[in-house]
Parts: structure tokens; C-alpha cells; sequence
């Protein structure tokens, strides 16, 4: 089974408050620290847009086609405290060839073995599914500072070790970026200049049994 190399390189919201000015970074960080930790963010109500920034229809047609229905949302969903797991992801799918190609008729210390057609179709079914790394969504409230402020996260499944012996784990190997809308804020307090501004977020798509 392979190890996963380099990872992807993704856009990392960061944050850096202070006391008088906001500033908003986007710094590129290996896609193997997906999923993107909780922001930071100030307290302070005044940050936060207000309901005439929230009019959907005005925030729909600035975000346009990034609009993704399938892994964003405007409203709460109804699991949004629950694990999505999607059922698609947890098949194992097409075999792949670095499994295909294994030969079972030899062993490490060149002793042949012989089985049968059937017994090796089995045996290749068997571990593909059990070195499978399928990706688990959860929704994620990012709060009113985003819109849409709800967003499908992707996790590598790691509930048990997916090498045969244990010991190796589920990690992310690749990554598609959503375009969502954040609150900006500038400038002194009352002096403060604040306006929606694109961001990319980093979603897991692919995990892959690794060291």
C-alpha cells in the first residue's frame, strides 16, 4: 500500500485581531493540517454584520456561481450537529492498480505460493476495503462572519488503524477550495469601515492510508 507524499498546498484563513485594526491574512499552510481549526475571533459585537448586511438575495448575487449548495448552507441544517457521513465516500470504489498488481504467488524470500483466482480476487477485495480511507463530513457553523455560514467539512476516517499490521492511519492527500464571503472590518471604532470580501476555505476531499 502506498504512503502519501506531499500534500497539497491550501489557503489558510487567518486571523490576527487587535485593538484598534483588523486585519485579515491569507497564508498558505500543507493541506495535511485540514481541517481548518476554529478562528479566533474578537468578542465584540460591533465586528459583526448587521441585518441589512444579511440580505440573501444581495449576498447570493456577490458570491454568484461559487455558490455551492452542496457544501455550503444559508441556513442551519437540520444535522448540523450530527456526523454526515456520506455513503458514497465509505465504498470503496474502483481498485487501485497498486493493489491490482500485487503478486501473491511469491513471497518476500522468493518461496511461490499458489492460489487460485478466486482466492486472490477475495483476499484484493478484503484489503482494499480494509485499507479504504474514506472522507466523513460534518457540518460546521462558521459563524456570522461568513456567509454561507454553514459549511460540509471533510475528516479522514480514523476510527481504527487502516494498515494491515496496524500501526499506519487515514490522511488527507487532497484538497478543493470553496469561495465563501467574509465580514472585513477596517479602521477605529467608529470610524470603522467594514464590507463583505472572498475567501477560499479548503475542504478534505481524499484521504489515503499513510505513516
Amino acid at each position: 500500500m502506498g504512503v502519501s507524499q506531499a500534500l497539497l498546498v491550501y489557503v489558510f484563513v487567518s486571523i490576527h485581531l487587535g485593538a484598534s485594526q483588523h486585519f485579515l491574512r491569507l497564508r498558505p499552510s500543507p493541506s495535511d493540517h485540514l481541517p481548518v481549526p476554529d478562528l479566533k475571533e474578537d468578542p465584540d459585537p460591533d465586528f459583526d454584520p448587521r441585518e441589512p448586511d444579511l440580505a440573501e438575495r444581495t449576498l447570493r448575487k456577490k458570491l454568484g456561481s461559487n455558490f455551492d449548495p452542496n457544501f455550503m448552507s444559508v441556513g442551519s441544517p437540520v444535522s448540523v450537529n450530527l456526523s454526515v457521513q456520506d455513503t458514497q465516500s465509505r465504498q470503496p470504489g474502483p481498485m487501485p492498480n497498486e493493489i491490482k498488481k500485487l503478486d501473491l504467488s511469491e513471497t518476500p524470500y522468493g518461496r511461490r505460493v499458489k492460489v487460485g483466482k478466486k482466492a486472490r480476487r477475495k483476499f484484493l477485495q478484503w484489503l482494499w476495503t480494509y485499507t479504504h480511507c474514506p472522507v466523513v463530513y460534518t457540518w460546521k457553523d462558521l459563524g456570522s462572519r461568513f456567509w454561507p455560514r454553514y459549511i460540509k467539512e471533510g475528516n479522514c476516517f480514523n476510527e481504527r488503524s487502516c494498515s494491515f499490521p496496524e500501526g499506519m492511519f487515514c490522511k488527507p492527500v487532497k484538497s478543493i477550495t470553496k469561495t465563501f464571503l467574509r465580514w472585513y472590518c477596517q479602521g477605529f471604532l467608529k470610524q470603522k469601515y467594514c464590507t463583505w470580501i472572498p475567501v477560499q476555505y479548503p475542504i478534505i476531499s481524499e484521504c489515503k492510508c499513510s505513516c
